[in-house]
């Protein structure tokens, strides 16, 4: 997905609306992730990459729950 953000926020904005712009993103993002936030971290959590080290056993990952 790729946003034209000089379309959708071009310059000239006045501060006051830039701030609430960046409120209501905030907003938005703050519920979503609340709402998601089970499915979030478990994809997440899916695509982490292993960094175990044989030769380095201190570094064991820790038990999964």
């Amino acid at each position: 997905m790729n946003l034209d953000i000089e379309t959708l926020f071009p310059d000239g904005l006045t501060d006051e609306t830039i701030s609430a712009i960046s409120e209501v993103l905030n907003e938005i993002a703050q519920q979503w992730e609340s709402r998601h936030f089970d499915r979030i971290r478990r994809y997440q959590s899916q695509h982490q990459i292993d960094l175990f080290e044989p030769e380095q056993y201190w570094r064991n990952k820790p038990p999964a729950d």
